[in-house]
């Protein structure tokens, strides 16, 4: 079942074209980019009803958008959209398997989750999330939401340092106010993986937090994708708004 809303607006640039999935067809084509990136390039463990395809129970509850290369027709990067009211019907949010999310209630009316960002390993220049972000922005104000909320990754293939490391970067500089602090399920044990070193952080959250987005607290394990995983608040109304403008031109 496609959750069908209004398409963001078109917001045209040199070589890309973001949009809202507008069919199955549509997500579809997001869901096997999910699948090569998630699975084939980082090794996630995925379960899926159709080969070739990373599909769960949150996607029919979602709006997915789409960035497409004008050049090829193909889809190169995609994030996926909660709404609260869609959140209400499936029960819960994603975050919600990974996080005890109880500080965040009285945000949840106009909370939107952003979720299953990827972009093409061919497309990686910044041009892509830039778009998204686009798309984003238009879909907020479009529907009135205030609050952007979503879990950041970060690979495990080192064991973890990276992830505490850049965790320990974001609680030094971004740490969110305690009311909005959530509980991992299974707790990253950072405190024993920190080794004092600096890690670079992740393009992604870096530009989260340019943007304004604040860390609800500690690393939660993902055993599936072998991620650290780190819930993310954006309210709108904390936006960096220079940063934003020079973004979305």
């Amino acid at each position: 079942m496609l959750n069908v809303r209004s398409p963001v607006q078109s917001v045209p640039a040199s070589r890309y074209h973001v949009s809202l999935a507008v069919d199955d067809s549509e997500i579809r084509e997001a869901q096997r980019l999910r699948y090569r990136v998630f699975s084939e390039e980082m090794g996630a463990r995925l379960s899926s009803i159709l080969p070739g395809h990373d599909i769960d129970l949150y996607d029919p509850y979602c709006d997915h958008l789409l960035v497409r290369d004008l050049a090829s027709g193909e889809v190169v990067g995609t994030y996926r959209i909660l709404p609260p009211e869609a959140a209400k019907r499936v029960g819960s949010y994603y975050a919600e398997q990974e996080f005890d999310l109880t500080r965040l209630n009285f945000l949840r009316p106009r909370m939107a989750e952003l979720g299953r960002s990827c972009v093409h390993p061919a497309h990686r220049s910044g041009a892509v999330i830039a778009r998204l972000w686009v798309g984003l922005a238009d879909y907020m104000t479009r529907y009135g939401h205030e609050t952007i909320v979503g879990c950041a990754s970060i690979g495990m293939a080192d064991g973890g340092h990276i992830a505490a490391s850049v965790h320990r970067q974001l609680a030094e500089r971004h740490l969110a106010p305690v009311e909005w602090h959530v509980t991992p399920r299974t707790r990253l044990p950072v405190e024993s993986l920190d080794d004092g070193r600096m890690a670079a952080l992740p393009p992604l959250i870096k530009g989260y937090t340019r943007l304004g987005a604040m860390v609800c607290g500690e690393p939660a394990w993902d055993p599936d994708f072998n991620t650290a995983d780190l819930l993310m608040l954006l309210p709108l109304k904390q936006l960096n708004q220079g940063y934003a403008r020079r973004l979305l031109l």
